[in-house]
């Protein structure tokens, strides 16, 4: 469930492989990346996918990279991404208390926890309780909110001016070696047309002729 069968690396090098062959112009694929590493920051887990092709579709970018471009939120790098965003957020916000990635991770057990007893509630004698929920959501998912927001736009502008060269430097690449392939083939065929013409060969015809 967390570490991919074929390892981080091999992971990360297919999803670098699927971007570069994107059939789509590079600027809107860099808005597509910038899309799914803005998505990332935020504490929106389990929509991201839909969150990050809302924004690109916003923006107008690929939609298919920035569902790509989401597995930069995966689980060895979103600790880092949480402790970073809610760590700025409570520091713009002036919350002072603990903060580490096992309290992150208490809150939001807390909170899924709260969540799935008032779901309980309403189908059996159990009595809601919100008292964790509100804390969490003051403490954790606002901060998280407010420092993703800031910390995924200066990361996502910053990827999207960076992987537009990339990409358009990947696709004259490629289309230089096409046209070396057709340049190639042409003059294969046309050398083939020569040789035909010297031994005097007839061009085949249909037996109906």
């Amino acid at each position: 469930m967390i570490y991919p069968r074929g390892g981080w690396r091999r992971a990360g090098t297919y999803v670098i492989h699927r971007l570069r062959r994107l059939p789509d112009q590079p600027h809107r694929i860099g808005r597509g990346v910038a899309a799914g590493v803005f998505v990332s920051f935020t504490p929106l887990f389990g929509f991201h996918f839909l969150s990050a092709a809302a924004v690109a579709w916003i923006i107008g970018g690929n939609i298919l990279a920035a569902l790509l471009a989401t597995f930069v939120g995966n689980p060895v790098t979103l600790p880092f991404i949480a402790l970073a965003s809610v760590g700025l957020g409570r520091e713009i916000l002036g919350l002072k208390g603990e903060l580490s990635p096992n309290f992150i991770f208490r809150e939001f057990s807390q909170a899924t926890s709260e969540i799935w007893h008032n779901i309980q509630s309403v189908f059996g004698p159990e009595v809601a309780h919100w008292v964790r929920l509100e804390d969490f959501f003051w403490q954790i998912f606002w901060p998280y909110v407010v420092g993703g927001t800031i910390l995924g736009l200066i990361v996502s502008v910053g990827t999207h001016y960076l992987t537009v060269p990339v990409f358009r430097a990947y696709q004259r690449r490629r289309e230089k070696q096409m046209a070396t392939r057709i340049a190639r083939a042409s003059g294969r065929a046309a050398e083939l047309a020569r040789a035909r013409a010297a031994r005097g060969d007839r061009p085949p015809t249909d037996r109906g002729q």
